[in-house]
């Protein structure tokens, strides 16, 4: 059983690299135990590196984090790292180590030995055969060494995992199937999840709560139900355009009759021999539907 999902707090964190650099700017914020939630905005926000904070492989330059009641600085990284999995877009597998010895690494840090049953448990709850188990990394897919880095994150029963833009270099289907089985995941096992994603579509569909990031603050902070609706501000907005807009190309893809970009259309004469122009409505689409938010997940209907 993983261990008890804990809250992670930022408190007026700031990272300055050299130069003056600012790419983290007094961030404070509480991420509830158990939530899913999503770290958006445009390359250089600071959104990677705020995540690394918590995991201490970026050392804030000022403030401090904290996860539960504890600071992230009390112990030594090493073994804070032990109890948080960390996916990440590279995936780093180990190249001359097999899909078993890749998963159990964290285990034999810790020190246990006998890590096989625990391997065929983890490769299951990832959906991957066992059979893959001896397998080394360069005869898997993108897709299948991405639960590999998954299995091996979750390998300590973490109650915090943290995904810094995990499906970046998959396929749209391999990307959309591997979203849904972490929230599945997630849901399952309890934890508090944080992910940085680029991906706008992709944060409304999976977090609870979605954080957007612009020049090293939090400029935004608000559900997707919210931010589809408009009510988290302009920087949020300009985000959620690209998949809006996506959204009616698409529908006018879909349906001939309407004029490109106008989401009108021509209907045809009629028996009266009018023919005079009407409009016609693109497909429904829940980023049609500002108000609407993204459709419910199982249990919630």
């Amino acid at each position: 059983m993983p261990e008890q999902s804990r809250s992670v707090t930022f408190k007026n964190v700031s990272k300055v690299y050299a130069g003056g650099v600012k790419a983290v700017d007094g961030v404070s914020l509480e991420i509830v135990g158990g939530s899913f939630v999503a770290l958006v905005g445009p390359s250089g926000s600071g959104k990677s590196t705020l995540l690394k904070t918590v995991n201490r492989l970026v050392e804030p330059s000022a403030g401090e984090v904290l996860i539960g009641d504890a600071s992230v600085a009390a112990e030594p990284p090493h073994l804070l790292r032990r109890r948080i999995g960390y996916v990440f877009q590279n995936i780093g597998l180990f190249p001359h180590m097999s899909v078993a010895q890749n998963v159990a690494i964290g285990l034999r840090l810790a020190g246990q030995r006998d890590t096989a049953a625990r391997v065929a448990e983890l490769l299951e709850l990832v959906e991957l055969d066992a059979a893959l188990a001896e397998r080394m990394p360069d005869a898997l897919s993108g897709g299948q060494r991405q639960r590999v880095g998954v299995a091996r994150a979750l390998a300590c029963s973490p109650g915090l995992l943290l995904m810094d833009e995990p499906f970046g270099a998959l396929d749209p289907v391999t990307r959309d199937g591997l979203g849904k089985a972490i929230r599945a995941l997630h849901d399952r096992m309890g934890l508090t999840t944080i992910l940085v994603t680029h991906d706008m579509a992709e944060a409304l569909l999976l977090a609870d709560r979605v954080l957007v990031m612009a020049a090293g603050r939090i400029v935004a902070d608000a559900t997707p139900r919210d931010l589809l609706a408009g009510k988290a501000g302009a920087e949020a907005d300009a985000l959620v355009a690209v998949p809006r807009e996506q959204a009616h190309r698409l529908a006018e893809l879909g349906n001939p009759s309407i004029l490109p970009g106008t989401g009108r259309g021509t209907a045809p004469a009629g028996r009266g021999g009018g023919g005079a122009p009407q409009r016609t409505r693109p497909a429904e689409s829940p980023l049609h539907q500002p108000a609407a938010g993204p459709p419910p997940r199982p249990g919630e209907e």
